[in-house]
């Protein structure tokens, strides 16, 4: 079962079609960072190959309308010790496979568990949400880097795919589906994944999780058939059930 201190807010996306980064989520921000006001960036996804600068720019300026200061870890000489003194961490979306190096690279991945585990609220978009499970394996990225290992930081014991889409009937596309895909993943691994659709966030407070935002998520479990779930709805036997 999750620790009872968790603070997870994991988003499928930083934007949706139509408005600008973290629009959509912006509430959800501002509820999990609460009296919070200084927010440690991993900026390590490099979305597009940007610069660690460049992405953290655009966080900050973002967290900034929200009344929130940000920094990015690669500004601090001690990383880990930047993770363990941090009021609240927040991981930006990108590459996967980049991300999850880096995260093996600088010594922080078990730094952030232990940090969120004692309670320090956690977000995470897209790659920031896909680590926050227990491995990247479903990811949709190209492996442009090799981590040490594809087991992420563990926060759910379950995988997220984020970006979830739903197979197009009228699609002339003949490559796989993302459903096939995950069907692939099953033909060898038990663990349970969860698509995250465009829109679509998990909040995990102690022991319960709940699905919000838009779109709602479709979750996969070995030999079984995929089930639908609506946003607003809670999801709380993804905590502590096995498949």
């Amino acid at each position: 079962m999750i620790a009872i201190t968790k603070d997870l807010l994991l988003i499928s996306n930083s934007t949706l079609h139509g408005s600008g980064y973290l629009d959509h989520c912006e509430y959800q921000i501002k509820d999990i960072l609460r009296s919070r006001k200084k927010v440690l960036f991993i900026p390590y996804a490099r979305p597009g190959g940007k610069t660690f600068n460049e992405y953290t720019k655009i966080a900050r300026e973002r967290f900034q309308k929200m009344g929130f200061s940000l920094n990015g870890i690669h500004e601090y000489n001690n990383q880990k010790k930047a993770v363990k003194n941090a009021e609240s961490i927040f991981i930006g979306g990108g590459n996967t496979f980049v991300l999850l190096k880096y995260l093996y690279d600088t010594g922080i991945i078990d730094c952030i568990k232990q940090k969120v585990s004692e309670g320090t609220p956690y977000i995470g978009t897209s790659a920031g949400s896909n680590v926050a499970g227990k491995t990247i394996m479903t990811t949709n990225d190209m492996p442009i880097l090799y981590p040490s290992s594809f087991e992420a930081i563990g926060l759910v014991p379950f995988i997220i795919n984020p970006h979830y889409l739903d197979l197009d009937p009228t699609s002339k596309h003949m490559g796989e589906s993302r459903e096939t895909r995950i069907k692939e993943y099953h033909a060898f691994n038990n663990d349970i994944v969860v698509g995250l659709r465009e829109g679509a966030m998990i909040r995990v407070v102690g022991n319960n999780l709940y699905l919000k935002g838009s779109n709602g998520a479709r979750i996969f479990k070995r030999d079984q058939e995929p089930t639908d779930h609506r946003s607003r709805g809670s999801l709380d036997f993804l905590l502590s059930e096995n498949v």
